[in-house]
């Protein structure tokens, strides 16, 4: 999705319309959005979180 993001990030569409077509929110875009403008495309990468550890592979 993140990938889909962005693609659609550089065909001209705005966080709004983005978020609507991928049924997410405006902040999830904008994060991804930003992420990719400060890191490219390390920062599309999963990041370790926070919380409970997994309980089953991903």
């Amino acid at each position: 999705m993140r990938a889909k993001m962005i693609l659609m990030a550089a065909r001209g569409l705005d966080n709004d319309e983005i978020a609507v077509r991928l049924d997410t929110s405006r902040v999830i875009v904008s994060k991804w959005r930003k992420r990719f403008f400060e890191e490219g495309l390390s920062g599309l990468e999963e990041r370790p979180r926070g919380g409970r550890p997994r309980v089953f592979p991903p």
